[in-house]
């Protein structure tokens, strides 16, 4: 199954988190037998996020901790004269551009020209002269700056989780221009300090920068991780969205494996012989992921085994059912199964006997399961009355479609057979009024109450989570055989 859409996510963290990984996890010699997720963002989508890229350098550059610098110089006459920049601070920050650029095997390279700040602090400074008369001055100071940024984001695997690195990291300057206060003083102390806050300025900035930068990516790159992995969990059900394979890094798109194993009360499904093929996802769309049948079907084995397929239905919900159709044949089928009883009085009940059974198929994904239907009567003060059971096998072929931040499960055809007939108002099975009503009801309303009933036990962990973050936009859904 893949989902194709548009991400838009307020920073470039995605981009950090599928960026090309050195090998340092041995995943064998067959790399995606045991892959159950993938994920692909094409180099459309690479340069939309790109264009956030902005927001984490400023931070970077707001977050970097500057420490006070200290120095000393002798000069004739003065003696020696020691001084020291501190409480700087960035202000006017601004970035011309941001490009990104994707080669085949190699780290994603980030460059970010002309970022233009305005760093302010005080400048401490005293000389002891050659009568030993000490003097002691400060004075604020601005520093006009133009640097280019460039980064190569490596990503190293380390217990089959992705870390960032980031460390990679070059600035250049085109300007760095010291302004005292006023630009009153006397010419030589600004040529005293100039030279050395430059320097000094340098170096602090690339340590301090470039260091925030790496902080930031690996912040970042945890926040999605943690993220993916509390998207697809839901109480005691949960995915391993841990690497099932080295990240793959080409020109024009970039893709990340995950084992996609069903974990359920500590038991884990096992898969070895995944289908996937990089050729089954193509690169006309932003975004891709893709799930194995594997994944999906230990999904619904553990919506089972946590008695999830389950669907209760009375009143209002009862009355929709039963009442589809205002015919004569429908109001006495139901005159006869009901007896007489509200809807309020009685309760149908909906659930899986067993597993549910799934393939991707070229038209949908195709669900089989056997379903057990029992609609009881509770007269008031007395034992429940089980009116109608039913055991029907159905197999239903399911669509998706994404609207409203949502995943939502079409049937588009469906078939039963009955295994299991159980009526009181009908002990032979015989009477067609009552076997037309509940064959129509089955095929009409029924198959979407319980294919609504299994898909939402399967989308509940998608559906539930933090899907605010950002939005997927005219997705395309295909199921591949």
């Amino acid at each position: 199954v893949c989902w194709a859409g548009r991400m838009m996510l307020g920073t470039f963290s995605i981009l950090l988190v599928l960026v090309h990984t050195a090998a340092a996890c041995d995943f064998g010699s067959f790399p995606y037998r045991a892959t159950g997720i993938v994920c692909r963002m094409t180099k459309p989508a690479v340069l939309l996020l790109n264009q956030e890229t902005a927001q984490v350098i400023q931070a970077a550059f707001r977050n970097a901790k500057f420490p006070n610098i200290t120095g000393e110089r002798s000069m004739r006459l003065l003696g020696r004269v020691a001084y020291g920049p501190g409480n700087i601070q960035v202000n006017d920050l601004s970035i011309e551009r941001s490009e990104v650029e994707l080669k085949d095997d190699e780290a994603a390279r980030v460059s970010i020209k002309n970022v233009t700040a305005l760093f302010k602090g005080t400048l401490t400074y005293g000389y002891a002269g050659a009568w030993f008369l000490q003097l002691f001055h400060s004075v604020d100071f601005e520093i006009e700056s133009s640097i280019d940024l460039q980064l190569n984001i490596n990503l190293m695997c380390q217990k089959e989780q992705l870390v960032p690195d980031a460390s990679d990291c070059y600035l250049a300057f085109h300007k760095l221009t010291l302004h005292l206060q006023g630009d009153k003083n006397p010419g030589w102390l600004k040529q005293l300090f100039t030279d050395f806050i430059s320097f000094t300025l340098k170096l602090v900035l690339k340590r301090e920068v470039c260091k925030e930068i790496n902080a930031v990516t690996q912040t970042l790159t945890n926040f999605v991780l943690d993220l993916a992995a509390d998207f697809v969990q839901d109480k005691d059900i949960l995915v391993d969205v841990s690497l099932a394979s080295d990240p793959v890094l080409k020109a024009s798109y970039i893709e990340s494996h995950h084992k996609g194993l069903v974990l359920y009360k500590n038991n884990s499904s096992v898969l070895s012989d995944s289908v996937f093929s990089p050729s089954l996802l193509t690169e006309s769309r932003m975004l891709y992921f893709w799930l194995s049948e594997h994944s999906l079907s230990s999904l619904a084995a553990a919506a089972f085994l946590d008695g999830r397929l389950v669907l209760n239905l009375r009143g209002e919900k009862l009355q929709e059912l039963f009442e589809m159709e205002d015919t004569e044949e429908q109001r006495k089928a139901v005159q006869m199964i009901f007896q007489g009883t509200s809807y309020n009085d009685s309760v149908a009940k909906v659930w899986s006997l067993s597993q549910p059974q799934i393939s991707l198929q070229p038209e949908g994904t195709v669900v089989r399961s056997l379903v057990a239907v029992e609609v009881s009567i509770l007269p008031s003060g007395e034992e429940p009355l089980v009116a109608l059971y039913m055991e029907k096998e159905i197999t239903v072929t399911i669509q998706a479609t994404y609207a409203d931040k949502k995943l939502i499960l079409q049937p588009v055809d469906s078939s039963v057979e009955i295994k299991v007939f159980k009526c009181t108002a009908d002990p032979s099975g015989e009477d067609p009024s009552v076997q037309s009503f509940l064959q129509n009801m089955i095929l009409v309303a029924g198959i979407p109450e319980v294919s609504s009933s299994i898909g939402s036990a399967l989308t509940s962990l998608m559906n539930s989570k933090r899907l605010d973050l950002f939005d997927i936009i005219n997705p395309e859904i295909i199921t591949n055989e």
